[in-house]
């Protein structure tokens, strides 16, 4: 399945609806399961925020288990941008400097290693232990390494780091871990496209009135 644009205005007008206070919010243009078509899949939702012509990411969570579209969008799309632990809840006065991704997550492949995973083609999701011997989890998204001009091995020092690791970093360590390569469809909206769209459907549609969670980037 490809993720379109209309996957991001719905999650663009969940997010304005709560911070607006609106008890409405436009419905969904895209399928969720039926019985002729499966639309459960893995998904994160990722907001970035422009300030003064710099782009720095706002939130980002998703869920490796495969949720029903309307359902999961709309969860993590008030998910990734209210409760990221790394960052303040989103708010109204922010809201017109957003732009929204949707990634749906497909073909999940266990890699023989660390190394075994191109980058710009797969995400990248490691199981380990830390000193502690406690089992930790990390992910990065398939664009965050060409994002970052990460090699393979920085992806997964930073990857390691990310999900908690604080000893030294060795090749023991690295060949310890445990790989899941996936690749995703992904899009992109801004407020601008995302208000385009609302404009042209509010008034038919809205009327009056006001997992485990993971990062990924």
């Amino acid at each position: 399945m490809t993720v379109t644009k209309s996957h991001c205005f719905y999650c663009f007008d969940v997010l304005a609806a709560h911070l607006e206070g609106r008890k409405k919010h436009l419905p969904a243009e895209f399928d969720d399961d039926s019985l002729y078509v499966f639309t459960s899949r893995p998904l994160f939702v990722t907001w970035h925020i422009t300030h003064n012509g710099t782009q720095r990411l706002r939130g980002c969570i998703g869920n490796f288990s495969a949720m029903k579209l309307h359902a999961g969008l709309k969860e993590y799309a008030l998910t990734s941008a209210l409760k990221d632990r790394r960052f303040s809840p989103i708010s109204l006065k922010e809201l017109k400097k957003l732009d929204c991704g949707v990634s749906l997550l497909t073909h999940f492949e266990a890699g023989e290693d660390y190394l075994d995973w191109e980058v710009g083609k797969h995400g990248i999701w490691i199981e380990f232990e830390d000193d502690g011997g406690c089992r930790r989890t990390a992910t990065y998204l398939p664009e965050v390494m060409p994002e970052q001009g990460w090699t393979k091995l920085e992806a997964i020092d930073s990857l390691l780091r990310k999900g908690g690791f604080e000893g030294r970093i060795t090749q023991r360590v690295r060949e310890s871990i445990k790989l899941t390569r996936y690749q995703s469809s992904k899009t992109t909206v801004t407020y601008e496209e995302y208000i385009a769209f609302r404009d042209m459907k509010r008034p038919e549609t809205i009327g009056g009135g006001s997992g485990k969670n993971l990062y990924a980037n």
